[in-house]
């Protein structure tokens, strides 16, 4: 595919990586010399320098040939500018970021893609839905859910206590007969290497393992992973930054307490003025005494989405250590996921995933309407719709030439989220499903083409 990305900051630059990492054809657009010389040495793209709504620029760029153009400058209205322009131009699709929420709400009734815009996407409020389904699947350290929960992917860190460790996949599957999730990928503690689980795994103490379920089957995982299912009230977000505003506003929509720290008076006085129903504290979130004296240990969980993602790891830790049954870390470094579980955080969130993952599915062939990377681990979970004429179209599961290195976990039906085992008949107007390590990618896409 020929990809043009506007905007080399943080979002744009680690979309450019991850699509060069796919031998995609990318254009990296951007007014900021010293930004794309760094990713000229480091990438295998093509750069120019200049305003992406300039129409002799985009002409230059090649946009009339192009399959895909997003747009994720800091300007939110050069980026809607830039999606109008390349649409006109002959680009195939357009992505826009923007920070006004507004426009996503109202997107069907402002008809964006009458003007040319495919797609809108929003890090901070990606951001922010994420933290809300994470505290309201309070026990475990990652989560997503498809077709408004009909499937709902877990990840969790097993506990010693866990009744399936030590067993092996196929054993498990025996003694909890009448369970509703699949295991789709694991990590061992203190290894890189991804492992699509077999019948022949074994479960291990510490593993970081993601589940696909059903609504059923979240509380059947709270027993069986030996997590305990806490209801999170009370709520500490430090940074009123564009995710700690969104965040809060949603979280007192669903009648969470919820105070918020800030260090800049004036801004602290703007969120008190825009968030009535939260408490909002002017104070430096990075002084110990400022969080006791805010009863930092009446709090359920804690979250930190200041700027600084160092400032966000040390918070939470300090939260951590007052016993807070759950804390959320913004990061910006994707190198910290690797430490997360180990320095005793229960999640990280990153932006540019959440917005990559967004993005993603924008450039799988076959029917792809969802597509996410797995925080710190090497493989990608697919939700496809299958056609009629699809590979996989009236083919029971164990008879299809799936990749070892790929697993299919659940199926949405005619509204209802199955947990599709091997004798399972697939059918075209299905939805499903799959974990892959990245390598087999291509095969899985061929099958549902």
């Amino acid at each position: 595919m020929k990809i043009i990305i506007a905007g080399a900051g943080e979002v744009g630059f680690h979309l450019a990586k991850l699509f060069s990492y796919e031998s995609q054809d990318i254009t990296l657009i951007d007014t900021r010399k010293d930004s794309l010389a760094y990713a000229d040495s480091h990438l295998d793209i093509r750069v120019i320098k200049g305003d992406a709504t300039s129409i002799s620029l985009l002409q230059d760029a090649q946009v009339q040939d192009s399959d895909l153009v997003i747009g994720v400058t800091s300007s939110e209205t050069t980026n809607i500018t830039l999606c109008v322009l390349a649409k006109q131009l002959g680009c195939k699709r357009t992505i826009a970021r923007i920070s006004n929420t507004e426009f996503i709400k109202n997107k069907d009734i402002l008809k964006f893609s009458e003007l040319g815009i495919d797609e809108l996407i929003s890090p901070e409020a990606l951001a922010a839905e994420e933290i809300q389904l994470l505290l309201n699947k309070s026990a475990f350290n990652d989560t997503y859910e498809f077709e408004d929960g009909k499937l709902i992917m877990i990840g969790v860190s097993l506990l010693k206590t866990a009744p399936f460790v030590g067993k092996m996949v196929k054993e498990a599957a025996k003694i909890f007969p009448e369970l509703h999730f699949m295991p789709i990928a694991l990590k061992r503690l203190g290894t890189q290497f991804t492992v699509i689980p077999r019948g022949d795994t074994v479960f291990k103490e510490g593993d970081q393992v993601y589940f696909i379920t059903t609504s059923e089957g979240v509380d059947e995982l709270y027993k069986l992973t030996g997590k305990k299912k806490e209801e999170i009230k009370n709520v500490m977000i430090l940074g009123g930054s564009k995710v700690g505003f969104k965040t809060a506003r949603d979280l007192c929509a669903s009648r969470f307490n919820v105070k918020l720290v800030e260090k800049n008076k004036e801004k602290a006085f703007d969120l008190a003025d825009d968030l009535p129903n939260a408490l909002i504290i002017n104070g430096d979130g990075r002084n110990v005494e400022v969080l006791q004296e805010e009863s930092l240990e009446s709090m359920d969980a804690f979250i930190a989405v200041t700027g600084n993602s160092e400032t966000n790891i040390m918070s939470c830790l300090v939260a951590k250590s007052k016993k807070i049954k759950k804390t959320i870390a913004l990061v910006e470094n994707m190198d910290y996921f690797q430490l997360s579980h180990s320095i005793g955080i229960d999640t990280l969130i990153n932006k540019k995933l959440l917005a990559a993952n967004n993005i993603f599915r924008h450039i799988r062939k076959g029917e792809v309407i969802a597509t996410m990377r797995l925080n710190n681990l090497n493989a990608e979970i697919l939700e496809f719709v299958v056609k009629p004429d699809s590979k996989v179209t009236g083919t029971i599961i164990r008879e299809l030439d799936f990749p070892k290195s790929a697993t299919i976990g659940g199926v949405v039906r005619d509204g209802k989220g199955i947990i599709a085992l091997g004798g399972f008949e697939i059918k075209a107007g299905d939805r499903v499903v799959v974990c892959c390590l990245p390598k087999v990618i291509g095969r899985i896409e061929r099958l549902f083409l």
